[in-house]
This record gives C-alpha cells, sequence and structure tokens, in this order.
C-alpha cells in the first residue's frame, strides 16, 4: 500500500460496535468489491467494498468477511477469507497478503484462502438463525449492473432459502457517519495533501496554461506524498465551465482575466478530502468577480456556524438558503419581488445556488449516513456554496471540511487559504 498501515484497533473496534447491533445467533457476510474490466486484457485500478474495509482493513480484491459472534465453534466467529497467491500471481500482480499480514492489519486471528469459503460456511449456517448480507444502500446510489452482493445475496438464498435474512446497511449507516479518532486523523492527512497541492497549484497558474496542466500538477502532489490519487474525478473549470456543475473535461485553455473553480480532493488510506476553491486565471480578480467570491466566502462561514450536533439537514438547508438569498439581492442578482413571488418547492436563489450546501465525507466521499438523522459530535461534512452566473461567465464555489464535536466544530480545512486577497498575495508571490 502507497499509505501508511492502519492500527488494527480501529478495525477491532469497528468489528464489535457492528456486532452489537446483530440479532442474537446472526451470521453476517462481506464482499470485496467486483474488478471493472478496462479493455480488452486489463482492469480498473481495484477500489475496496468501504464496508469490507471499514470492518477489516483489508485493501484487496476477492476478500470475504465472516461474522457469527454466537458460533459454536469459537473458531469462526471472526473469519477472514482471501485469494491465495501463487508463483503466477507474484509475477504478473505482485503483492497479496499473506495470513500473517492479513492477520496483523486487520486483528483477525482466523485467516482462511477462499477455497475453504464455501466449506466453513456450510459447516456453521445451518446453527444461525439470521443471516446479515449487505448491499450499497447510499441514496444517491442506483444500480444497473448486478455487482457482487446482489449476486451473492441470490446465491445465498439458492442455498439457504429457509433462514432468515436483515440488512446490514442500517447499521453501517448509523456506524460508518460517527468517526473515531483514527478516522479523524486519516481524513486530516488528506486534507493535508490536498492543501499543498492547492498551494502548488496557486504558484502554478497563470493564463494561457491547460486545464488538464494543473490537474497535472495536483495529481504529481497527491501521489508524491502517498495519497492513493484522486479522490474523485476533479474539477478544473475555468470561465464558462465553471457553470458546469461536474465539469471534468478539463481540457481548455485558462484565459486571462477569468476565474477558475476547482473540486477536488486527495484520497489517503481509502480516507477523501472535497475541496472547492476558485481563484482568478491572472492573479487578481476583478471588482465584480471578488464581490462574487466575497459573498460566496460569506455563506460558507455563515453555513459553517450552522454545523453543529442536532442541527436537522432540512432546516439546516432552508437557513442556508436565506443567507444566499440575502447575498444574491445585495449583488443585484435578485430582487425583493422575486423572493416575495418565489415557489416554496423552487425557492429564487435556486437559480444560482442549485445543489445542496453539505454532504457526509468519510471513506465515500458523499459518506455513507441518514439523510434524515441530525447531525453529530464525530459527523465530518463538507460545507460548499456556491453562485453560478453563465450570463457572466462566472462560477464560484467555495467548499471546507467540517468535524462536529461536542463542544461546536473544527474546520479541518483552516489552514488551505480561501480570503481572496490570501490567493492573490500566493499567485503574485
Amino acid at each position: 500500500m502507497k499509505y501508511s498501515q492502519i492500527d488494527q484497533n480501529l478495525f477491532i473496534l469497528n468489528r464489535k460496535n457492528f456486532v452489537k447491533k446483530l440479532k442474537n445467533n446472526s451470521l453476517a457476510l462481506f464482499n470485496a468489491a467486483d474488478e471493472f474490466p478496462r479493455s480488452g486484457d486489463q482492469n480498473y485500478i481495484f477500489k475496496q467494498n468501504p464496508d469490507l474495509f471499514y470492518l477489516s482493513g483489508i485493501d484487496q480484491e476477492q476478500t470475504i468477511l465472516l461474522l457469527y459472534p454466537d458460533c459454536p465453534n469459537p473458531l469462526y466467529r471472526e473469519v477472514l477469507f482471501l485469494r491465495q497467491t501463487n508463483d503466477y500471481i507474484k509475477v504478473w500482480e505482485g503483492y497479496k497478503y499473506t495470513k500473517e499480514q492479513a492477520k496483523a492489519a486487520s486483528g483477525i486471528e482466523s485467516i482462511y484462502w477462499l477455497e475453504d469459503f464455501d466449506n466453513i460456511l456450510h459447516s456453521i449456517v445451518h446453527y444461525a438463525e439470521n443471516i446479515y448480507l449487505n448491499t450499497n444502500e447510499n441514496d444517491r446510489y442506483a444500480h444497473t449492473v448486478p455487482y457482487r452482493d446482489i449476486r451473492f445475496i441470490e446465491q445465498m438464498r439458492s442455498k439457504y432459502p429457509l433462514h432468515h435474512y436483515e440488512r446490514s446497511a442500517p447499521i453501517m449507516r448509523e456506524l460508518r457517519a460517527v468517526k473515531s479518532e483514527v478516522e479523524i486523523e486519516l481524513t486530516k492527512k488528506a486534507c493535508s495533501i490536498t492543501r499543498d497541492a492547492f498551494v502548488r497549484v496557486l504558484k502554478f497558474t497563470k493564463p494561457g496554461v491547460k486545464e488538464y496542466e494543473i490537474e497535472a500538477e495536483i495529481i504529481h502532489e497527491f501521489i508524491r506524498q502517498g495519497g492513493t490519487g484522486h479522490a474523485y474525478t476533479p474539477i478544473i473549470a475555468s470561465g464558462h465551465n465553471a457553470n458546469i456543475l461536474h465539469y471534468n473535461d478539463n481540457n481548455q485553455t485558462c484565459n486571462d482575466g477569468d476565474v477558475i473553480l476547482f473540486d477536488f480532493g486527495a484520497e489517503y488510506a481509502n480516507y477523501n478530502a472535497d475541496m472547492s476553491r476558485s481563484i482568478p486565471v491572472n492573479g487578481k480578480f476583478t471588482a465584480r468577480q471578488k464581490e462574487v467570491y466575497n459573498a460566496v466566502l460569506h455563506v460558507m462561514k455563515e453555513a459553517t456556524k450552522l454545523i453543529v450536533a442536532d442541527t436537522v439537514w432540512n432546516t439546516y438547508h432552508e437557513e442556508v438558503g436565506e443567507i444566499m438569498t440575502e447575498q444574491l439581492i445585495n449583488l443585484g442578482l435578485l430582487t425583493t419581488n422575486d423572493v416575495k413571488n418565489q415557489s416554496k418547492n423552487y425557492p429564487a436563489y435556486k437559480k444560482y445556488f442549485m445543489h445542496g450546501t453539505s454532504h457526509h465525507l468519510g471513506i465515500d466521499v458523499h459518506d455513507f449516513a441518514g439523510r434524515y438523522t441530525p447531525f453529530a459530535a464525530g459527523n465530518i461534512l463538507t460545507v460548499e456554496p456556491g453562485i453560478y452566473i453563465p450570463e457572466e461567465g462566472l462560477g464560484i464555489r467555495l467548499e471546507n471540511n467540517i468535524l462536529i464535536t461536542s463542544s461546536g466544530n473544527i474546520d479541518l480545512m483552516s489552514d488551505i487559504p480561501v480570503e481572496a486577497e490570501e490567493i492573490e498575495s500566493i499567485m503574485n508571490s
């Protein structure tokens, strides 16, 4: 792995918290993510199933985790099944976990090769009353291809039709939203790498540079510092491109007088940063650009104050909408009459700020958490307001990552330049 080995106690604790929430005499199974073909003879880079990683720390394909805390055979209460390496795999693919390495990473004592899975499962499954199986229940995702978990459910129901089947996802949704100290430190590391990449970009950007050249500077810094790579496909959107919310062609020239909207973050040890910034190509905002920029910055600062324990999602977004509405009126983009006549279902501010303000952050960039669950200490959320004005060829978005504590919150990106004057200063240094 590019990253330093994570303390196995994180995964031991995660498993303890998970099995506490199982019904009596229950067995739970978690599968590694699929390997996806990229072309005729190669796969895309493997990305682990976040739930399996959360419970085991194992970052390898074709892995299965079995948890059966009430198993009558103590040997099989926690079992990890791994793809067995051989001389051919060693030559062509390189590193794979040995049983000893997997034990050190996960804290699981019972490690077997994958070929033993069917026999071991069959020897104990009939003693279990319930079987917990996992699927991706992130409400931002809808599958069209039957991925490994879906195929596995069909296999299990075919082999063992009379067991009671339960969903692991509601338990994982509850657990993953609250970050431990180790997870917070890993997120801080991702934020730190992201900061250095942004400062590098500030010193690199000038009129005439291509968006993809800036992207190259970012990934250089990520990999140089041991990051896995991009947490998500980066957005390097100059000029009019900034009004395309998920723009990632990154193939245009950055012109003098334009603003570039960045949205990128590093991934480190499967934990993610998620940052947005907007900078002037020539190192100096125009008066209008700075006016819009400072309006977005004001909304971000005010929204951050609202990211505290017990805040309710809908109330939070409504309050941020009111703050944004005031700024849009000040900018001359909305009138009081627009607001007076606005639709309840589509407020006037949505014309210039059409996306949500926050999402949970963790192993997934849009991390698994309850949409209707109040914020709680240990949550990490983004705050990312934006103003997009196509008629002016201008889009501004600013985004930091906020940790909720028992006494308020901590901005994990407080050391990343965000004030307009500081950005100009670094670009012209």
